[in-house]
């Protein structure tokens, strides 16, 4: 009895066990990371900026939502939202609601397919399968049918009557205490929104300091961002790999960036010229795989520093 059945007793124990935890603690333990990026200009005083990522809301999400309240609390300089806010048709005023201390603030804002289109419930070993065969989204894939409309009209007019700008394959402006920030942006590169041909060119000359936005990491984004000279790009989209192994790390980025940039600081090299990259790994999940392991839900809070300083987290 013992010799037959221990292991797989054993092992259906320790995966339940695996399971309790990624879903009931890990995908609820909400971090904060802190990274140093050293990018502007010399004589520039420092700039805090907080990025949020990958909320996913789902209507009844109270801890996340008392615990995005809570990070107005860091008194950024400006707050930068990478999109992928929604996992609910229902949700958009819970969005709003707990984003409303951080809509006090300067900001701007990408979206990403979630906001867009609900989820579908998916098999995980998928995301695998299209890391072999290269296909992403819809970059590759077929087009998907029959997906739901999420209501992304009422989020945008929400986020644009706080003032925070709309970078939707466009460029704008923040002023910061005098200091000029242009924000370039692209929608989302994962279901081929991108239109980079629209914002071509370069950061401009009457800005004190210019950075990129993405939602997903795509090569061909980052390329083209670092090509024309931004310092600095913003994106989230990869959840960290959401389910890790520990001491090895993310299988999947769900897009063809590397697994050794999946989250955190990093940089992007085009030819002779090289950009900071900071990939958000998120504070949410897809409500049909609401798991995490090794890889705990974040927000960061990013210090741009002068050029020349050092960088870290």
């Amino acid at each position: 009895m013992r010799a037959r059945y221990g292991v797989p007793l054993g092992i259906a124990a320790a995966t339940a066990a695996g399971v309790v935890y990624a879903a009931g603690f890990e995908a609820r333990s909400f971090r904060l990371r802190r990274v140093t990026v050293p990018v502007l200009p010399p004589g520039m005083r420092p700039l805090r900026i907080l990025q949020v990522s990958d909320i996913h809301m789902v209507s009844g999400q109270r801890k996340k939502q008392r615990w995005l309240r809570s990070l107005a609390g860091l008194r950024p300089d400006f707050v930068i939202n990478t999109g992928d806010n929604l996992s609910d048709t229902e949700g958009v005023p819970e969005v709003l609601d707990a984003l409303g201390p951080l809509m006090e603030f300067p900001g701007a804002y990408v979206f990403g397919s979630n906001d867009y289109y609900g989820p579908m419930p998916r098999n995980p070993a998928r995301y695998l399968m299209e890391k072999v065969q290269g296909r992403h989204g819809l970059n590759g894939n077929k087009p998907v049918v029959g997906v739901v409309h999420n209501p992304w009209e009422d989020l945008r007019d929400g986020f644009d009557a706080a003032d925070w700008l709309n970078l939707t394959n466009t460029r704008g402006t923040l002023k910061i205490e005098g200091v000029s920030v242009e924000l370039t942006g692209l929608d989302d590169p994962h279901i081929k929104r991108d239109r980079y041909a629209r914002v071509a060119g370069g950061p401009s000359e009457s800005a004190d300091f210019s950075m990129g936005v993405v939602h997903a990491p795509y090569l061909r984004s980052l390329d083209a961002f670092t090509a024309d000279g931004y310092p600095l790009i913003l994106a989230g989209h990869t959840h960290g790999g959401q389910l890790c192994i520990p001491f090895y790390g993310a299988l999947v980025t769900n897009c063809d960036l590397d697994t050794d940039r999946v989250k955190g600081l990093s940089t992007h090299t085009v030819e002779d010229r090289t950009a900071y990259m900071h990939v958000s790994a998120g504070c949410g999940t897809n409500r049909y795989t609401p798991v995490r392991f090794a890889c705990p839900p974040e927000a960061s809070l990013l210090t741009l520093v002068e050029r020349g300083a050092g960088a870290g987290t």
